[in-house]
This record gives structure tokens, C-alpha cells and sequence, in this order.
């Protein structure tokens, strides 16, 4: 069976991420640091964390990275962030270096940048098998995320998404003008318009596949340019996203405001799923809610009682609803 005809497979219960904040493996204060920057989640960056990227720099970075995680807390929860590394890729013949320096108990999986298709995560999940089972950790403990910056990854994501069960997270890495530039060739603006339909693919690859709550690229403009990062994050949202990666942990606040429901939305989901399960119960319809100019969202159907049920689990995965 090819990925394209397998269906939707069983994958890992992952909560939902509005922050993956990217830390250099290399700089031990950084690294020190991570676990106060109030990100859901952290990667550190081991593939290239500093330029240029000599082997005294690789050593450190698998010596600072693998001595932090192997200080941390085995259980999720307690405002511990995720942890997760990004290595090389397995065709360099070098992931299972990075792999072997960075597991321990605490590592919650593992990036895997410049994907080209299926047959790459493939081959790191074989490689992370063979790691968790040299380091004596339970086999498929570690969840995948895939990162998308090449034209061929970015075409060919429903099948990445599909190569293992592992896979938990996905999102084109959109940046400013690193390797997802270099495959595509547009040219950035702070609207964002030149990669929206990129956006939109990966998106909707990734739900056909099952994964839950998808990830979007890196804000490109400028640090202080909160304006520009809301209206580019508050449109990541809208269409469907749950979080984003992010350069800089000052930028946490803002991001987790923006992909975090509401009190208000919160209550009117609420509102919809005792409604539905009211007229289940009892037989009696229609169910109607607030002002009927407010069209399809004046009688309540089916598809809207679950679509808030869904999104109710959304809001109790963040803490924000009972």
C-alpha cells in the first residue's frame, strides 16, 4: 500500500505546543536557562547551533545538551517545558551521534530538519529505535516532528506525515531567508502572503493525517515588531494552527495569549456541547442559541455540538477549561 492510500494511523497522545522556543545546543547559558523561559515547548539545536559549526562546537553542544536533559525530570507537567532536539539529518550518517549524546528519559523526541520525503523518517525512526534501545529506554518512547524546508518536503508532507507513527507534530518551518527560502525562492514580507498557500498545504496534509494540533514557521520580522508578530500569529490561528516555533522567548507571552482560547469562547463551547447533549437526552428540537441574525450559529446542529466538544479538549489540554 502506498502512503498516499494508507489511512489515518494511531499516533502518540501529544498535548498541544503554542511555543517550540529553538535554543543552541552549544551555549551552556541558554541551555541553563531553558526551563524558566515559560515556552510549552524547547528545542535545543544540535545540527547547527552556532556558525560556523566546527567539531570543538559539535562536542560541546552534545555535552552541554546531553548532561541538561539527563538532569531533568522524567514526568511531563509540573510547568516543564518539552524537551526535543533538532540533529542532523540521517542521510549524513551522523543522526546517530547526535541521537546517542542527547537521549535520556526527559527527551520528549526529536526534529528532523531538511526533510525530503518518507523514506528520511523512515530511516530516523530506525535510528532512534537503535538509540533507545542501546540507551535501555522503552522503544518508540520518543515522539517525531518533522521539518519542512524543502520543495520536495513541503510537496510531499501527507506522506512524511504518514511514514510513522511516531510523527506528533509537523509545520512548514517558514523563516525569513533560511533553507525554506533557498528551496522556494520567495521573497519575505511581514504579511506573510507569500507563504500562505504553503502554510495552508501543510496544514491540511498534516490533519489528513491525524495529527492533532499542527505548528507553524518562525515569525521573520523584527524582535520588537510585536504588531507584526501578532497580526502574522493571530492569522496562523485563524487558519488553523495550534502553536509556533520562535527564536526569541520574549516573544512567549504574546504568542501564548494568541493561541490560547478565551474565556468567551470557552463558555460558548460549553454552552453548545450541554445544549447537544440536552436535546440527546431529552429528544426535543430544534436547539437554538442566541440572536437569530447570527445565522448558521442560531440553530444547532450536530457538526457544531462536536466541533466545540473538540475544541473543549483543546481548551483542557492548556489548563483553561474544567
Amino acid at each position: 500500500m502506498s502512503y498516499a492510500t494508507r489511512p489515518a494511523i494511531a499516533r502518540p497522545i501529544a498535548r498541544p505546543l503554542r511555543s517550540v522556543l529553538f535554543v543552541p545546543g552549544s551555549n551552556e547559558k541558554a541551555v541553563a536557562n531553558a526551563p524558566f523561559t515559560g515556552a510549552d515547548a524547547v528545542v535545543f539545536d544540535m545540527e547547527e547551533p552556532e556558525t560556523p559549526m566546527t567539531d570543538s562546537v559539535r562536542e560541546r553542544a552534545h555535552r552541554i545538551v546531553g548532561s541538561f536533559l539527563a538532569s531533568r525530570p522524567e514526568a511531563e507537567g509540573e510547568g516543564e517545558p518539552d524537551w526535543f532536539v533538532r540533529v542532523r539529518t540521517a542521510s549524513s550518517g551522523m543522526a546517530f551521534r547526535d541521537l546517542r549524546a542527547a537521549l535520556a528519559p526527559a527527551l520528549r523526541g526529536v526534529l528532523v530538519p531538511k526533510i525530503q520525503g518518507p523514506e528520511d523518517v523512515v530511516a530516523m525512526d530506525a535510528l532512534l529505535l537503535a538509540a533507545e534501545v542501546e540507551a535501555g529506554l522503552p522503544r518508540e518512547s520518543a515522539l517525531l516532528y518533522p521539518i519542512l524546508e524543502t520543495a520536495e518536503g513541503l510537496r510531499r508532507s501527507y506522506e512524511i506525515a504518514m511514514a510513522s507513527k511516531r510523527v506528533a507534530y509537523m509545520g512548514g518551518a517558514i523563516s525569513r531567508f533560511g533553507d525554506i527560502h533557498q528551496a522556494v525562492g520567495y521573497r519575505w514580507t511581514p504579511e506573510g502572503k507569500e507563504t500562505l498557500f504553503l502554510r495552508s498545504k501543510v496544514l491540511l496534509d498534516a490533519k489528513a493525517a491525524g495529527i492533532r494540533y499542527p505548528i507553524s514557521g518562525m515569525w521573520g520580522g523584527a524582535s520588537d515588531d510585536l504588531a507584526g508578530l501578532r497580526s502574522f500569529a493571530t492569522e496562523l490561528r485563524e487558519l488553523g494552527y495550534y502553536g509556533m516555533m520562535l527564536g526569541n522567548p520574549d516573544h512567549i507571552p504574546l504568542v501564548h495569549e494568541l493561541f490560547t482560547p478565551s474565556r468567551e469562547e470557552v463558555a460558548y463551547w460549553a454552552d453548545l456541547v450541554r445544549l447537544g447533549d440536552e436535546g440527546a437526552r431529552t429528544g426535543k428540537g430544534p436547539i437554538l442559541y442566541g440572536d437569530p441574525n447570527q445565522g448558521e450559529g442560531h440553530e444547532v446542529h450536530l457538526a457544531h455540538v462536536e466541533s466545540a466538544r473538540r475544541n473543549l479538549e483543546w481548551a483542557r489540554a492548556l489548563g483553561v477549561a474544567p
